[in-house]
C-alpha cells in the first residue's frame, strides 16, 4: 500500500486514485460556486418556492444533511441560476467561513430541486464511476475534513475556491467495492436517522401536550375551571426570573480556549447544538460563568430563543444563558421556553445583530399553572425526555462506532 501524503489516507491495492475533476459528471455545471454577490439575498426570500441550502444545513460530523430551517426564493428567479441547482446525490461543500462541511442533497426529500448559497460549492459526480455516497464518507470523514481545512486560503475568514476543489484527491476501488462499503456504513446510519426521528416525534408529542394543556386550555379537570383575565383560575403570569434561575453567560479570553480537552466543554453560541443536546468541540481552562449538568440553554445573541441542553457542567459563553427551574420542574421550563420563544429573534435589540440582555430575558412573562398540574405535567413530559435522552445516548455510540470503521474501510484494513 502506499499513501495519500496531503490527505493521510492509504491506497489500497487496486484502487485508484483520482482527482475531484476527474470524477465530475461530464455536465458543464456539474462542478461550480454559489451565485455569489447579492443575486441571491434576503430580498428574494419568498415564504414558499424553492428551498436555499445554507450552512446551517451541513454539517462537518458525518451527518448528510439537515432538511430544515431553508429559506427560499421564486421559481422565477431560481430559473435564472440553473448551474447552482442542486438535486438527490450532488455534493455540496462549505466554501467560506466553516470549510469542510460536506453534504449530500437526499433523494427521498420534500423538496426535488435546491439551490446552493453563495458560500458553497457543487459536486455531481460521474455515478459511473463514482458512488456518490462513498464520495460523501470519504470527504465528510474526520480526517480529510482536516485536511480541507488545511488547505484553506484567505486571512481572518479561511476559504476554497472552485481550482482547490477540483484538485482534492479520492482513492476509489471498484464500483462494487465501493457499493458494499457504503452498504456497510449506511447500516449505521439507517438506525441512527431512525432514532433521530424516533426522538422528533417524542419532543412534538410533548410539545403538543404543553400546548393542550398550558396554550388551549384542555388541561384535565378544564370543564369545571373558570377563566379569569384570560388564564384559568388559579394560575398566574410570572416572569421568568420568578421562576427560574438565569445565568448570563461570560467568554474567557480566547488564549483559554484549546481542543484537546483540558477544563471544561466551553459554548458560546449555537455552533454545536444538537437536536436536543450540545456536544463538545472546544474547552476552556478558565471558568468565567457555569452551567450546570441539565441546565436548559438559551441563545441570546443572533439567533435569540434558540434552546438546547447541556448534559454536564459547562463553561457558558457570553452568546448564551442558562436556565434552572427553581422548584424543579425541568421538562415543563423547557418546553414553556420552547413554546415562548417559538420564532428565532422573537426578543432582543442590535444594531448588528439580535442580541438581549438579562433584564429582557428576565421580564420574560409565562402562564403558569397550579402546582399539581405542574407536577402532572412534568411526569408525562419527563418520562418522554428520558426516552430522548436514551436514544440520543444510542445514537452517539452507533456513531462512535461507525467513525471507528469508517477509516479502516478506507484504508482497505478491513476486506468487504
Amino acid at each position: 500500500m502506499r499513501a495519500i501524503i496531503d490527505a493521510g489516507y492509504k491506497v489500497p491495492d487496486g484502487w485508484i486514485v483520482r482527482t475531484v475533476d476527474e470524477i465530475k459528471a461530464n455536465e458543464a455545471s456539474s462542478c461550480v460556486s454559489g451565485p455569489f454577490g447579492s443575486k441571491i439575498s434576503s430580498k428574494y426570500f419568498v415564504e414558499q418556492g424553492v428551498p436555499v441550502i445554507r450552512g446551517s444545513n451541513l454539517r462537518d460530523d458525518l451527518t448528510r444533511f439537515v432538511p430544515e430551517g431553508f429559506v427560499f426564493v421564486s421559481e422565477d428567479r431560481a430559473r435564472e441560476y440553473g448551474p447552482q441547482h442542486v438535486r438527490g446525490n450532488d455534493l455540496v461543500f462549505t466554501c467560506w467561513g466553516t470549510i469542510g462541511q460536506v453534504g449530500i442533497v437526499p433523494t427521498d426529500g420534500p423538496h426535488n430541486c435546491y439551490i446552493i448559497s453563495n458560500k458553497q460549492l457543487k459536486l455531481r459526480v460521474n455515478a459511473q464511476i463514482a458512488n456518490p455516497l462513498f464520495c460523501f464518507y470519504y470527504f465528510s470523514s474526520p480526517k480529510y475534513v482536516e485536511y480541507v481545512r488545511g488547505r484553506g486560503i484567505g486571512g481572518a475568514v479561511p476559504g476554497i475556491n472552485l481550482g482547490i476543489l477540483k484538485s482534492l484527491k479520492i482513492a476509489l476501488p471498484s464500483r462494487p467495492v465501493q457499493d458494499q462499503i457504503v452498504s456497510f456504513l449506511s447500516a449505521y446510519d439507517d438506525l441512527i436517522e431512525n432514532n433521530r426521528r424516533r426522538i422528533a416525534l417524542l419532543e412534538e408529542a410533548a410539545r403538543m401536550l404543553y400546548r393542550e394543556w398550558f396554550v388551549h386550555f384542555r388541561f384535565p379537570g378544564h370543564e369545571h375551571v373558570k377563566i379569569i383575565d384570560g388564564i384559568p383560575e388559579g394560575w398566574e403570569r410570572r416572569s421568568l426570573v420568578q421562576i427560574a434561575e438565569i445565568v448570563m453567560g461570560q467568554s474567557p479570553k480566547s488564549l483559554f480556549y484549546n481542543e484537546t480537552e483540558d477544563g471544561l466543554p466551553f459554548h458560546q453560541g449555537v455552533t454545536d447544538y444538537g437536536f436536543r443536546f450540545v456536544s463538545h468541540r472546544t474547552y476552556s481552562t478558565k471558568v468565567t460563568k457555569i452551567a450546570e449538568a441539565n441546565d436548559t440553554l438559551l441563545s441570546v445573541r443572533a439567533p435569540v430563543g434558540r434552546i438546547n441542553v447541556t448534559r454536564e457542567k459547562i463553561v457558558l459563553g457570553r452568546g448564551l444563558a442558562a436556565l434552572r427551574s427553581r422548584n424543579g420542574h425541568r421538562s415543563f421550563l423547557f418546553y414553556a421556553l420552547k413554546n415562548h420563544f417559538y420564532a428565532e429573534d422573537i426578543i432582543g435589540t442590535g444594531a448588528i445583530y439580535a442580541a438581549t440582555n438579562k433584564k429582557e430575558l428576565e421580564g420574560q412573562l409565562l402562564v403558569i399553572p397550579t402546582n399539581l398540574l405542574l407536577s402532572e405535567f412534568d411526569e408525562q413530559a419527563g418520562n418522554i425526555d428520558e426516552q430522548i435522552a436514551n436514544l440520543t445516548s444510542q445514537n452517539e455510540k452507533l456513531t462512535e462506532a461507525r467513525d471507528l470503521l469508517l477509516p479502516r474501510l478506507m484504508n482497505g484494513e478491513i476486506a468487504v
